[in-house]
């Protein structure tokens, strides 16, 4: 059995002229945080569907747990909790019978952890889905996305517009147990702060190009910050490999590079630059370089 969950190879898919995936390869593997981020728009969406079966590969092959899902929706959504970006519950039900609907489609359904979810959630049995609060409303989504113990766990911009309880909720404790027990965990977003806090894997996406795909830990590694400076002042940005934005003038710039920290360090030292200042950028600050760099090739 492979150890991926999920393989995407060479996804593409228009909507008339607008290229929504252009070239998509990703794998992730069983019991991983995996974060799908990018702007609105950027094609994260659009690869949910066809994860879910929603879409069929017209260019390009999806599996999920080694499935075709549109070919074996019943082998692939079985196994899936899924939480959109527009909380899609049906309004006129109360919560203990968004429960019970839901369990009739799932075998394996854990009624005691259904109520256990529910509790922390605060939700109120006999409250109709419709007078919830967003926030409420997601932690209803979520509840029954959970409640089966799903193999993988589906997220679509699972903060949108919440306040940072719930996001903590989602974000935090949730995903992380449901990571710890075996299982995996696919959500996107375009917070990169909150990815930061909690993927083990990044994919970032861009006009619908994967720009990064790599282990967190690997990213910030091959990642630096670093500030310049030179005894003469410099016309313009200093020339180094790797680098992907420079800021700065005259004696000192600041410039995020990508590469090995030695090999940095030694090219800058071979231009005459002292480094004065080192960091580790955060994920928000790589992904925007990255994308604006894409932008002057």
């Amino acid at each position: 059995m492979s150890e991926n969950v999920i393989e995407v190879r060479n996804l593409s898919r228009n909507f008339g002229d607008t290229r929504a995936l252009d070239d998509v390869t990703l794998d992730v593997s069983r019991g991983i945080v995996f974060g799908l981020v990018g702007e609105n728009g950027a094609g994260k969406t659009t690869l949910i569907k066809h994860l879910l079966g929603l879409f069929r590969a017209k260019s390009g092959s999806v599996r999920v747990f080694g499935l075709d899902p549109v070919k074996d929706p019943v082998g692939v959504l079985g196994r899936i909790g899924y939480l959109s970006e527009e909380r899609d519950l049906p309004d006129w039900m109360r919560v203990q019978e968004l429960m019970n609907y839901t369990e009739a489609f799932y075998p394996k359904w854990d009624e005691g952890f259904a109520e256990e979810l529910r509790k922390m959630f605060e939700l109120a049995p006999k409250e109709k889905i419709k007078n919830l609060s967003r926030g409420k409303r997601a932690q209803a989504g979520l509840m029954i996305a959970l409640a089966h113990r799903p193999d993988l766990l589906l997220l679509d911009e699972p903060s949108s517009g919440l306040d940072p309880v719930v996001r903590q909720d989602i974000l935090g404790a949730i995903i992380r147990t449901v990571a710890d027990e075996g299982r995996t965990v696919f959500f996107s977003s375009h917070l990169l702060d909150e990815v930061e806090r909690v993927a083990d894997h990044v994919a970032m996406i861009h006009e619908g190009r994967m720009v990064l795909c790599a282990a967190l830990e690997k990213i910030k590694e091959n990642h630096r910050t670093i500030v310049l400076q030179f005894d003469e002042p410099r016309p313009a940005a200093p020339d180094l490999p790797g680098v992907l934005r420079a800021t700065g003038e005259g004696r000192e710039w600041t410039l995020l590079c990508e590469g090995n920290a030695g090999d940095i360090k030694k090219a800058a030292e071979g231009i005459g630059g002292r480094i004065i200042e080192d960091s580790i950028p955060s994920l928000e600050e790589i992904f925007v370089s990255r994308v604006k760099s894409r932008k002057h090739i």
